[in-house]
């Protein structure tokens, strides 16, 4: 059952299909799901390529999008199933199994989400499209001191207006 890659990493079916479904759990609720969509798809093709999932046919999805209906593949990879948009030869050549079956159930899988996107990322292993990550949250040095001395001179230009403090001016001096 294990299938030695050309990247010398070696991959357990069953951790290639369990690390597909966490991907896709996540990506259902993801502010940004692209890219996890897109990692599965990766995965599932290469799979099917090797002969390790099968597309079963098409089913009428839950969610069309713009239209009234619109169908997805379904893939069955051991004990999970899984399914993604069609391509024109989808159409033509898988049979049309109606509406999905509700009583069919992946199991449950236990994985982190990070380790889900490592092994499919090194099964996958390196596309030429991948960007380079971006973090918008951190602050380069200069404008954190930028940030840092416009605070620190705006606060110390308002002292200066009032050179007595409240707690100074708030003693009885005079009698």
């Amino acid at each position: 059952m294990e299938e030695k890659q050309s990247h010398s990493q070696t991959f357990k079916e069953h951790e290639l299909y369990q690390a597909i479904f966490i991907v896709n759990k996540h990506a259902k609720a993801a502010p940004m799901p692209k890219l996890l969509y897109k990692l599965k798809r990766q995965a599932l093709q290469k799979l099917i390529e090797e002969g390790k999932a099968l597309k079963l046919g098409l089913h009428y999805s839950d969610n069309p999008k713009n239209a009234q209906q619109q169908s997805d593949v379904i893939i069955q990879c051991g004990d999970y199933v899984f399914h993604l948009p069609p391509s024109k030869e989808d159409i033509k050549c898988l049979p049309h199994l109606g509406k999905r079956s509700l009583n069919i159930r992946n199991p449950k899988t236990h994985m982190s989400l990070t380790r889900a996107k490592a092994i499919l990322n090194a099964y996958i292993g390196p596309t030429e499209e991948e960007a380079p990550k971006q973090d918008i949250r951190r602050r380069t040095a200069k404008t954190q001191n930028r940030s840092f001395e416009r605070s620190y001179f705006s606060t110390q230009r308002k002292n200066e207006a009032n050179v007595f403090t409240s707690s100074f001016l708030g003693k009885k001096m005079y009698k």
